[in-house]
């Protein structure tokens, strides 16, 4: 029996179309994994987001204190003797040099009582010299049986109760001598006069502040601080110190000299004496002394970024473009950032926190 060609020729055609489709197909399947392999030979890096790790010793709020500059260098003269003020050689404001007379009072005693102690002296010292001669005399007469040893040890006696009432009006006419000079007040250093405080003619006690005298070498301001701000100032640290007065002048640089320790009393204030140097602000210039407390803020990344595994908690941190796991322990969560204990993060370095189900160790990466 022939076959029929009417049959043959549809099926034929049909076997022909599913080839050709059957090569399409193979060939997009292989074109898109030949594109797929390019694709991923051209980018390499995994995309992913970063955010920093944040914590270690940061600057709290800058807080400013008070203060009134002053000579480093300073003194309140006062006489050791009572008197009426009756000289005042200097004005206020006027420059001195150690040892210039500066003020005199005048107390009616002072030169009778040296006088008198002078006039002792030499009446006691002529004695001693004539009791000094009569024992010289008497010892010779002594010597050849004139003189009994009795009355040569009364003279002897004589002699040496004398020389002890010398010695005494001695050391008495050295103490109103003295006293005598204290009523001449003379400057202990070169410097100028800040004050004067009592008016000529006025009476003046032993003791009562005269004038006021400071160098003009170094200037120094002390603040009172509360206890908490101890632990926040160290001896020779640097602090800007702002003039009251010149808003608009730059601060001058001061340094910590003198650190008050703290005390018991709840709410005391504690000083803290900065130096300045010498050709920057006046003293009696008001000022404010700024300090900046320092805050220990603890290690903190992002809550996304910590992943759990059977090893524990870890972190993907990106150096120079490539990430590297970092363990690390979890201590609390503060809103949307997790506390850390881990001593190979720092602050500022980078962790990622979206990205990190692609990501293995070593990876390159790159930052959406």
């Amino acid at each position: 029996m022939t076959p029929n060609r009417s049959f043959f020729t549809p099926l034929l055609m049909t076997l022909a179309v599913l080839a050709m489709a059957g090569c399409k197909s193979q060939d997009a399947v292989e074109s898109r994994a030949v594109e797929s392999t390019v694709g991923q030979n051209t980018q390499g890096a995994v995309s992913v987001r970063m955010a920093a790790v944040t914590g270690g010793q940061t600057e709290g709020i800058p807080l400013r204190f008070s203060g009134i500059i002053r000579a480093t260098q300073r003194a309140t003269l006062t006489f050791q003797v009572s008197g009426t003020l009756r000289e005042q050689a200097i004005e206020l404001g006027q420059k001195v040099a150690a040892g210039d007379v500066l003020a005199r009072v005048y107390n009616p005693a002072l030169e009778p009582a040296r006088d008198s102690a002078q006039a002792r002296l030499d009446e006691l010292n002529t004695q001693y010299d004539q009791a000094s001669r009569e024992w010289d005399r008497s010892s010779r007469l002594h010597e050849r049986g004139v003189v009994s040893e009795q009355n040569l040890e009364q003279i002897a006696a004589r002699r040496d109760g004398l020389k002890a009432s010398v010695a005494t009006a001695r050391a008495s006419l050295a103490e109103a001598s003295r006293l005598l000079d204290e009523s001449v007040l003379k400057a202990p250093f070169s410097g100028r006069v800040e004050a004067l405080l009592v008016e000529r003619d006025e009476f003046v006690a032993a003791g009562e502040p005269v004038m006021r005298l400071s160098s003009p070498n170094g200037r120094e301001v002390e603040v009172r601080v509360p206890a908490y701000m101890l632990s926040h100032v160290t001896l020779g640290q640097l602090l800007p110190v702002w003039s009251v007065q010149d808003r608009s002048r730059p601060p001058e640089t001061g340094s910590i000299v003198e650190i008050a320790q703290a005390g018991g009393v709840r709410g005391e204030l504690h000083p803290v004496l900065v130096s300045l140097p010498a050709d920057t602000l006046e003293p009696g210039e008001p000022v404010e002394v700024g300090i900046t407390p320092t805050q220990t803020v603890a290690t903190t990344v992002p809550l996304l970024s910590v992943m759990k595994s059977s090893s524990g908690a870890s972190v993907f941190r990106v150096v120079d473009g490539y990430a590297n796991r970092v363990p690390v322990v979890v201590n609390r969560v503060i809103g949307e950032r997790v506390v850390v204990g881990s001593g190979n993060l720092k602050p500022g370095d980078q962790v990622v926190y979206a990205g990190m189900t692609r990501l293995s160790e070593g990876d390159a990466v790159e930052v959406q």
